[in-house]
């Protein structure tokens, strides 16, 4: 499970860096992930202190930092 998460982390970087700020929905789709391993990717790119991560309303975004 880590090594998949560890995957999708690298996946989101990508589209981020590709696409700038997005939304997790976004990340979802664009990675194929579920809910779940999207997530997770995420916190650990936060963790890196890699990525923003920021919410309005019932939307949460995504931007690297």
């Amino acid at each position: 499970m880590i090594e998949k998460i560890g995957q999708t982390a690298g996946e989101v970087w990508q589209l981020l860096n590709r696409n700038g700020e997005t939304t997790v929905a976004k990340l979802r789709t664009g990675t194929k992930s579920d809910a779940f391993t999207v997530n997770a990717a995420i916190g650990w790119l936060a963790r890196e202190d890699k990525v923003v991560i920021s919410k309005s309303g019932n939307s949460v975004k995504v931007a690297l930092k």
